[in-house]
């Protein structure tokens, strides 16, 4: 069984507009450190008001910012 994972996909994006990950948290306004969790994929959470700020800050569309990514097969399943 393939297993997929949500991802967060800031960092490809902030390359594709050729911005840096200081300029994101500056206009995030948190966290270094949990917008950076963000960003590197270590949350197991987000609420639809960092979504709905990402999104506009960006200036894409949820499903531009997160998606399911497939991670090999998972055993035992």
């Amino acid at each position: 069984m393939v297993r997929n994972l949500v991802y967060v996909r800031i960092k490809e994006i902030l390359k594709e507009e050729n911005k840096t990950k200081y300029w994101f948290v500056k206009q995030m306004e948190g966290g270094y450190q949990a917008i950076s969790h963000l960003m590197d994929n270590k949350t197991t959470a987000i609420h639809f008001e960092t979504l709905e700020k990402v999104c506009k800050i960006l200036n894409r569309e949820p499903g531009d910012v997160i998606v399911l990514k497939r991670k090999g097969k998972v055993k035992n399943e």
